[in-house]
């Protein structure tokens, strides 16, 4: 029997009739003809939860567009930032409505009438089924009676029956709720996260809950800051180490400890010991908000202690892999105690700060036995943390280091380049390799480094999550050297700098980005290429549209971290049937104010590009598929008409 014949075989199972087939050719064709869905675009999210939240459950602005396209005029602007809060947050909102002691009943009669109006207005361009996926189980059946709702008076007290069995029943909560949270989904289909989900902010791993708990499509294009969590989560300790630095520096370490239940006991008792009567002046910690100032000397030993261990361990890496031409980056054994100095690029600095009791001159990237005591507990600890691991599960079985989808190549960094915008030549496990053929070999190490058994050889593998984090020819990291010693030690600021990549000096060139889209596969005439990573300085004229509208950076500094430099709080990106749309967002005050006062974030969207004709489903990759399918179901109708395959009936 043929390939084609065992798999026509097999799906004959599935639709064993040819009725069924012809029922299923009759609903994906129409499916084709919806109008496509909305792609929701979002980037460098850094651990700030709240804003992410809140920019989810608002679609960017979609669902407040929904609102003032159904209502218009019918409903004053106070009614609709009502309306708006209510479908960001519906539990919240009934709460706050019911201490306030309003008339519950005709509250929500009302709530639920225009609820349902915005779902009808929302699941224009869904088929019912998929309209069926997005409620909650236990209102299937009433919604899909509200939204057959029609002007026709005869049924006109049998909808308004329904309304009051709602209400006199107590489900009204449970429906509202239902009905706003459908809403939400509705309004924004599929949804990108273009990098950075950890680090700097205080909840990357709420973020991954609600990511995993997320009823719609994800996907995640992995940025720096995620792969060295990648790295630590398959036990490679100069991650590991990173980790705990950046969480350190940030006050940040109650989501390892809380956020993850990772013991810290042991860094902490390490750090009081080590660098007990130190002052650790070089590691202030940044804290975004309240803190125990009690807490602040140990917060400072711990940060010093983890950045040592992390010098240590990447410069123990870095000798690993001498093809990573990292040895500039090894400056633990450039420095002069005596003469407290140490030599960066051929020029001797002062140093800050020379107490690092646990370094060896004579050998200063080996670990005391104490830290090899520290060290192993730790690995231990990120190898069996059960949460830690079902999150970077998901990044590898949702991400990837690239994306292409609906003619969009979406990725977080840059494409390694020369000067003169050609494709950088990087040599990887002894093969020469450049644009797209280089980053499938960069994803697929990180994976099998990962899903290895534990061992040697699997620490040994996950050394390309940090070559990822910080090397100049990874794609993720887009910089000439990453100079977090010199930060820390050296006042002058001419070695605090990292130059940006070629592919930042040239992406505004028309024959680069053409010479991407061509590796790749996209259409020159309407692909673009979607970035996350560099924040846009906003406040001083940078725009985010590249190269005539063809690539779009959409980190504008999501993170608090940023807001001096960008003077906003982040881009985000909205695809639907009429084209593109950047949106640029104010900062967000809080999760409280947006309940009570209806505050949203206040944001700006301009069109990037306008379709000449409305894309359908059919012009989209699920598009393609979908008329594969149809293509297979004929070739089974022509198997059951001519008897090579019988029905199952």
């Amino acid at each position: 029997m043929s390939a084609d014949k065992h798999y026509l075989e097999a799906l004959s199972y599935r639709f064993p009739t040819i009725s069924k087939a012809s029922t299923e050719i009759i609903n994906l064709s129409a499916i084709l003809q919806l109008p496509k869905a909305t792609e929701h675009f979002i980037s460098d999210i850094h651990g700030e939860y709240e804003q992410f939240d809140h920019i989810i459950r608002n679609g960017s602005g979609a669902v407040k567009s929904k609102i003032e396209d159904e209502f218009g005029f019918e409903l004053s602007s106070d009614d609709k930032r009502e309306l708006a809060t209510l479908i960001y947050y519906p539990r919240q909102k009934i709460q706050l409505v019911k201490a306030a002691g309003t008339n519950m009943h005709d509250w929500y009669r009302t709530a639920l009438f225009r609820l349902i109006r915005m779902i009808k207005r929302s699941s224009m361009k869904y088929s019912r089924s998929k309209v069926r996926k997005t409620i909650d189980p236990d209102f299937i059946y009433i919604v899909d009676e509200l939204l057959a709702e029609n002007d026709v008076s005869d049924k006109e007290k049998y909808y308004d029956g329904i309304m009051e069995a709602i209400v006199r029943t107590g489900s009204a909560s449970a429906c509202v709720t239902a009905f706003a949270e459908c809403i939400q989904r509705l309004c924004v289909n599929h949804l990108h996260v273009v990098g950075d989900i950890y680090d700097r902010g205080p909840g990357p791993h709420i973020i991954m809950d609600k990511l995993i708990g997320m009823k719609r499509d994800v996907d995640v294009q992995w940025g720096n800051h995620d792969v060295v969590w990648m790295g630590a989560a398959s036990g490679n300790m100069a991650c590991i180490a990173t980790v705990l630095r950046l969480s350190a520096r940030y006050g940040n370490l109650d989501i390892i400890e809380d956020g993850y239940g990772i013991n810290l006991i042991p860094l902490m008792r390490f750090a009081m010991d080590t660098y007990a009567g130190d002052s650790c002046a070089c590691f202030e910690v940044k804290y975004d908000g309240k803190h125990d100032p009690s807490d602040v000397t140990l917060d400072m030993q711990m940060h010093k202690a983890a950045a040592i261990l992390q010098f240590k361990l990447e410069g123990q890496v870095i000798a690993r892999h001498p093809e990573y031409r990292m040895e500039d980056r090894r400056l633990l054994d450039k420095i002069d105690y005596e003469k407290k100095t140490v030599t960066v690029y051929g020029r001797e600095y002062p140093i800050e700060d020379v107490s690092f009791p646990t370094v060896d001159p004579a050998n200063p990237y080996k670990l005391n036995d104490s830290e090899i005591l520290l060290m192993k507990k730790l690995q231990s600890a990120f190898l069996q943390c059960e949460k830690l691991q079902h999150h970077v599960r998901f990044l590898f079985n949702h991400g990837s280091l690239y994306l292409v989808r609906n003619n969009n190549l979406i990725f977080h960094g840059s494409i390694p380049m020369n000067k003169d915008g050609s494709f950088r030549q990087v040599d990887v496990d002894g093969e020469s390799l450049c644009g797209r053929a280089l980053l499938d070999k960069l994803d697929s190490d990180m994976r099998r480094a990962f899903y290895m058994a534990p061992g040697p050889e699997r620490e040994a593998a996950s050394d390309i999550a940090y070559y990822l984090w910080a090397n100049e020819a990874s794609p993720l990291f887009g910089k000439t050297r990453m100079t977090t010693f010199e930060r820390y030690f050296i006042k002058n600021s001419e070695t605090h700098k990292e130059p940006m990549t070629p592919y930042y000096t040239n992406y505004e060139r028309e024959e680069v980005v053409q010479n991407i889209f061509e590796e790749f596969g996209l259409d020159p005439e309407t692909g673009h290429i979607i970035n996350g990573h560099v924040p846009v300085k906003q406040k001083k004229g940078e725009s985010p549209i590249k190269c005539g509208g063809k690539l779009l950076i959409i980190d504008g500094g999501f993170s608090r971290a940023y807001y001096n430099t960008t003077g906003i709080a982040g881009y985000t990106l909205i695809s639907n049937s009429y084209g593109l749309k950047l949106v640029y967002h104010e900062p967000f005050t809080s999760t409280e104010d947006a309940i009570k006062k209806g505050s949203d974030i206040h944001s700006e969207t301009f069109v990037v590009e306008d379709v000449r004709n409305r894309l359908y489903v059919a012009d989209s990759d699920n598009g393609k598929l979908l008329h594969d399918r149809i293509d297979e179901l004929y070739d089974l109708l022509d198997a059951y008409r001519d008897g090579s395959i019988r029905e199952k009936s």
